[in-house]
């Protein structure tokens, strides 16, 4: 009897400090991979196949966001990588340019500062142009008669080049991001989830989805590529300023339900990008406190109702979270101007900043459990020979360059299969939430997207560019330049 009531007060003492473990704030650096109940088991929940259980050894996703570049102007001539058409040695594709009237050649561009083209919704498509990718130099025309008149010292600076949206880089003017191509895994279809600009692609990159709301409630989004931003109207009395409302699940929802901890980072300076998808245009300050298109999350309110607002940093928090051992599970990173390498901002000046991400990475306590996803935005105009997939009403966009890089990363490995930044959301969703995903039918929150765009079936799966089973790669420490 006795035997019996001393193994009934060990299984209460083992109940109890389980529950109060439940309560307690979990560890911004603890694993915690999938959420977990009584003695460490997994919470019950719907498990998709095939995930592979090497996966739990990535306790950190950081997804380090850049600006505007197609995959042809950066990897374009990348050995093995599907690039730019060759024959002989010279490129076999061209596109007219209706200036000179000659059918334009990709050619190496060696400047270090790039001009461009537009990349609206409408400028992709005409770009993309039935899939002929034949439109670029009209369209990059097209803006520059635009753009020369409202700021001339600038839209015009360029003027008299050559068409640099036929251009392409190689590692002479981006050795770097060549070298981790090398050494980790380079993804040669990654396409942008939507055909349009930076903030419906950025809304995409935290929730899947981008559209408008009427209110708070989530049923009354809709589907939108051209969703609201902050508007200022002038009124006779006074200046109303307008906010946009995102009511709509993200995945910031789902990681805190689960107890999973994230960090969205911001770099202070200026505004990659003209917040009306205008090729020129004076650009505003940005910051971690100053909602706008690179930082779309203080406008969604999931992110107020789980009072996580705080959870938008300056991005010397990332550096510091990394000394600390504490950098969050999820992370997004995102640049200023100066570093976005959005034209005309110096590539090289982007790739410095990535370097030294990395490098703070790979220097750190979390490198050997932690996956870093390189990716750009949108194609900024640049041509690329690959047209997109039509996979549902929003997307994709064009091809821009993806990269990976982890201690379990494939070693020199060319992914080829048809990937987004959905499939971002699909990893850490494997990763660590049991593979539930932003579903209006079972998490919980109904909203009217079209599509889940984790669970389509076109999009490949990222654990595919990970030997689990490898010895982890060591860091590869590069120069910052």
């Amino acid at each position: 009897m006795h035997g019996l009531l001393r193994l009934s007060h060990v299984l209460l003492s083992i109940l109890l400090l389980a529950a109060c473990a439940g309560t307690g704030q979990r560890s911004l650096s603890s694993p915690a991979s999938k959420p977990t109940g009584l003695f460490g088991l997994p919470v019950t929940g719907r498990q998709i196949s095939g995930v592979p259980a090497g996966i739990h050894k990535i306790r950190h996703v950081i997804i380090i966001m850049q600006e505007n570049h197609s995959f042809d102007n950066y990897f374009g001539t990348f050995p093995g990588a599907d690039g730019i058409p060759m024959k002989n040695g010279f490129p076999a594709v061209c596109v007219p340019d209706p200036a000179s009237g000659q059918c334009v050649r990709p050619y190496h561009d060696s400047s270090l500062s790039d001009q461009g083209g537009p990349h609206g919704a409408a400028s992709a498509t005409n770009d993309i142009d039935h899939g002929k990718m034949d439109g670029f130099i009209i369209q990059m025309r097209q803006a520059m008669i635009e753009a020369c008149g409202p700021i001339a010292s600038i839209g015009c600076a360029h003027a008299d080049r050559p068409p640099d949206v036929m251009g392409y880089h190689d590692q002479r003017e981006i050795p770097n991001y060549w070298a981790y191509a090398r050494g980790y895994v380079l993804q040669d279809h990654l396409f942008a989830p939507d055909a349009s600009w930076s903030l419906p692609t950025h809304l995409f990159i935290v929730s899947g989805w981008s559209a408008k709301c009427a209110s708070k409630d989530p049923l009354s989004c809709t589907n939108s590529l051209d969703p609201d931003w902050i508007k200022i109207e002038n009124n006779p009395s006074q200046v109303v300023i307008r906010k946009p409302l995102y009511a709509w699940t993200d995945l910031t929802y789902l990681l805190h339900q689960a107890g999973v901890s994230w960090t969205y980072y911001v770099a202070d300076g200026t505004q990659p990008d003209c917040e009306n998808d205008a090729m020129v245009c004076v650009l505003k300050p940005q910051n971690s406190t100053i909602p706008q298109v690179w930082n779309p999350l203080p406008f969604f309110t999931t992110v107020h109702q789980d009072k996580q607002l705080s959870n938008i940093q300056p991005l010397p928090g990332f550096y510091a979270a990394l000394k600390n051992n504490t950098l969050a599970q999820v992370v997004w990173v995102m640049p200023n101007g100066k570093d976005s390498e959005h034209p005309p901002s110096r590539i090289t000046d982007g790739e410095t900043y990535v370097t030294g991400l990395v490098n703070a990475v790979m220097q750190s306590p979390e490198w050997d459990s932690t996956a870093i996803f390189l990716a750009w935005d949108d194609w900024g105009g640049f041509y690329d020979h690959v047209a997109p997939p039509s996979v549902d009403q929003n997307g994709y966009g064009l091809r821009v360059p993806g990269l990976v890089i982890s201690p379990y990363a494939k070693k020199g490995y060319i992914d080829h299969q048809t990937l987004s930044f959905d499939a971002y959301l699909k990893f850490i969703e494997d990763d660590f939430l049991n593979s539930q995903r932003i579903d209006p039918k079972t998490d919980g929150r109904p909203d009217r997207r079209p599509t889940v765009r984790e669970s389509l079936p076109q999009i490949g799966d990222l654990s595919q560019d990970f030997d689990f089973n490898q010895p982890p790669q060591p860091a590869t420490i590069l120069p910052v330049r």
